[in-house]
């Protein structure tokens, strides 16, 4: 049987991983939705997420608890902090999914031509979807994931993001020079996709804290 402490430990890594698992699951589904040009999918996908700062709260309280019954030590003290902050970006990456979700339902609904900018969309989700189900394999499975070849991947998957962001930026501001009468509507797609592509950023800083956890050092060396 495993001692009290790493009991705990372990079902904290669980919670942490079930949010994990909804934010693959509500950006997949955003994936799908945009391809289908689904305004219900795009509400689905929301819906997904609704509960996870409940759910970031709990893990927290949890993570609380933990400190005040058991007095780890400083290996599983630097395991507590790390998913303390890691909720933290969790809670955010949901926050930024749920507003993309929204605000790129509505722009499917306007007289925006969303349609020259489909495949880098598509795969600026994809590089998303990517990033988060990396981190979720393995926090899953923490006993026997290698942080450091979790974090090359995410941070691929975040180059790949910056770069797809970089090229629908110029593509977009050349729309909002051309189209005069559309401009407002190309500047919030602009911030729309922005909101996607700070998803990917925040999937790093996941990754930057399991190394933290596994690695110890300081954080902002990560």
């Amino acid at each position: 049987m495993l001692p009290r402490y790493e009991t705990k430990l372990r079902e904290i890594q669980g919670m942490i991983a079930e949010i994990i698992q909804k934010e693959v699951t509500a950006n997949r589904m955003a994936l799908e939705a945009y391809t289908a040009k689904s305004a219900e999918g795009f509400e689905a996908a929301t819906d997904t997420l609704k509960m996870i700062e409940n759910d970031g709260n709990t893990v927290d309280n949890e993570i609380v608890k933990t400190f005040a019954l058991f007095g780890p030590e400083a290996q599983e003290l630097r395991g507590l902090v790390a998913y303390l902050k890691m909720t933290n970006e969790l809670v955010r990456i949901a926050e930024g999914t749920k507003k993309y979700a929204r605000r790129i339902r509505e722009l499917l609904q306007s007289d925006c031509d969303l349609e020259p900018f489909d495949n880098a969309i598509v795969q600026l989700h994809k590089s998303v979807v990517n990033a988060l189900a990396c981190i979720h394999t393995c926090v899953s499975d923490i006993a026997n994931c290698d942080v450091e070849e979790t974090y090359r991947k995410v941070m691929v998957e975040e180059s790949k993001n910056d770069d797809l962001f970089a090229i629908l930026e110029k593509d977009i501001m050349s729309m909002i020079i051309s189209e005069h009468e559309l401009s407002a509507e190309y500047v919030r797609m602009l911030g729309t996709l922005r909101k996607l592509e700070r998803v990917c950023d925040r999937a790093v800083n996941v990754a930057n804290l399991l190394m933290f956890e596994q690695k110890g050092g300081k954080l902002q060396s990560y």
